[in-house]
Parts: structure tokens; sequence; C-alpha cells
């Protein structure tokens, strides 16, 4: 198998993906990383933990219809070319 750009995208979506399916009740907050867990203070600069979060948080907000368009278009190209 190479690696081409194709397989570098295929990646990143799977990437994408991971973090889409994270379930802050179930999986985060077993670790500590619940949805009170990245609380700070006005002013205050937030921590890695807490932009880890943001990022979680906004990327299932943002890509849910966009990766839905985009897992779609992969399957069809897959199933097409192989």
């Amino acid at each position: 198998m190479a690696f081409t750009l194709y397989t570098l995208i295929q990646s990143a979506i799977l990437c994408t993906n991971a973090i889409a399916v994270l379930h802050e009740e179930r999986f985060l907050s077993k670790i500590g990383w619940g949805v009170d867990q990245g609380v700070g203070g006005f002013g205050d600069d937030p921590g890695i933990k807490a932009q880890i979060l943001n990022l979680i948080r906004s990327v299932r907000t943002v890509m849910r219809v966009p990766l839905i368009i985009v897992n779609s278009a992969c399957i069809i190209l897959l199933m097409l070319f192989g």
C-alpha cells in the first residue's frame, strides 16, 4: 500500500471521526474530562485540558454535517475505484 495524498486525507477523516464520536458522559467523564472539568475563571488563561475539551466540543458541533458528506463521498470513491 503506497502512501498517497488520498491515504493522508483518509487518515485525517478517520481521526476527525474518532473525535466526533467521543461522548462526554460515557467516556470523557470517566477519565476526568467531563463538562464541568474545563471551567476556569474570567481572565484566566485556559489550560491545555480546557483547550482540548473545547476542540472536541467544537468538532462535534461544527463538523457533524460535513463529516456525513465527506464520509459518504469516501465510501462512494472506495466502492467505485477500490
